[in-house]
């Protein structure tokens, strides 16, 4: 007896296809929602970043955009000039120097202030409001009070170093000296930054289940043992996007630079944004800066693909 199976299919048919079609409307419906931001970034972002790698190989000069001529294309001459008077080489050590010491010496204190306020000390939530006002200040108004703190002779930084010295070390212009001048931007950039890693890290500090901090303590776990093995484990996550967070800032740090040292002194805090800007709009050479914008783009995605797959392999 042969028995019929069209009504069963039919429905599971109809099923399938009224599935199908609810997945298609949510999907056009986000694609919608979307669409304002996807609109956003290839206007402002990627359309920019394509005009600028565009521009980097072209003779793309302000006396040119007077005269109503368009830039002229040659190939690599940009790249080569900027590469053979050691200005690139030069900017892009002293980017990876700044960018390497203010991210290590961000997240190393960021973790200790984190985990400090975290012990649930007396005065945390003043401290965490308090804390933030570095942050919140604009970065050229923090470079500007860095600035006068660094001034020379009259600086509150060369005050305290009279006072404590004696007298006896009269002249301590350490945005003057090429061997301390990079230390300079880096404490600046340090006292902007630490607020916010340091609430991001809390922030993922107090996600970690008290349970299992508890059952490791009674189980005669050490804090050392307790702050490797389980909180910064848990914490990957949250570490991972603040450094890479952390990365970006420092490497298109600008203002900091113009307002402390400019680049000075004799290039010794030259880097690839400060290089990029003297190039494009010091010396009036669009092409010439946009070449410099192109590597220090290339650089920075390098370094945070680097960071992120030395992480992920830590994780493994």
């Amino acid at each position: 007896m042969r028995t019929s199976t069209k009504g069963p299919s039919k429905k599971i048919n109809s099923h399938h296809t009224i599935l199908g079609t609810k997945n298609q409307k949510d999907a056009a419906f986000s694609l919608l929602l979307l669409m304002p931001a996807i609109i956003l970034c290839i206007t402002f972002i990627l359309i920019p970043i394509v005009d600028s790698v565009k521009m980097s190989f072209t003779s793309y000069k302000i006396k040119n955009l007077t005269q109503g001529i368009p830039g002229v294309w040659n190939n690599f001459a940009n790249y080569t000039r900027l590469w053979e008077s050691g200005k690139l080489q030069d900017s892009i050590v002293v980017t990876l120097w700044f960018v390497g010491i203010t991210v290590v010496l961000t997240f190393i204190i960021s973790m200790a202030l984190a985990l400090m306020l975290n012990s649930k000390i007396k005065g945390a939530r003043f401290l965490r409001s308090v804390m933030m006002i570095p942050w919140v200040i604009p970065t050229v108004i923090a470079g500007l009070l860095w600035a006068w703190i660094f001034a020379n002779p009259y600086g509150l930084l060369q005050y305290l170093v009279k006072v404590f010295t004696g007298g006896r070390i009269d002249d301590f212009g350490i945005l003057n000296n090429q061997n301390t001048a990079l230390w300079g931007v880096i404490i600046a950039a340090l006292w902007k930054q630490i607020p916010l890693m340091t609430l991001l890290l809390l922030s993922g500090m107090q996600n970690v289940p008290d349970s299992i901090m508890e059952a490791a303590t009674i189980d005669g776990a050490s804090y050392m043992a307790r702050l490797f093995n389980i909180l910064i484990p848990y914490m990957r996550s949250v570490i991972a996007v603040t450094v890479s967070m952390c990365i970006i800032e420092n490497f298109k740090q600008y203002p900091l630079f113009a307002t402390l040292t400019n680049g000075g002194p004799s290039g010794a805090t030259t880097t690839l944004a400060v290089l990029s800007y003297d190039e494009a709009f010091v010396n009036y050479n669009y092409g010439s800066g946009a070449a410099v914008t192109t590597v220090w783009l290339l650089l920075m995605i390098v370094v945070v693909f680097i960071f992120n797959r030395i992480f992920k392999k830590s994780q493994d």
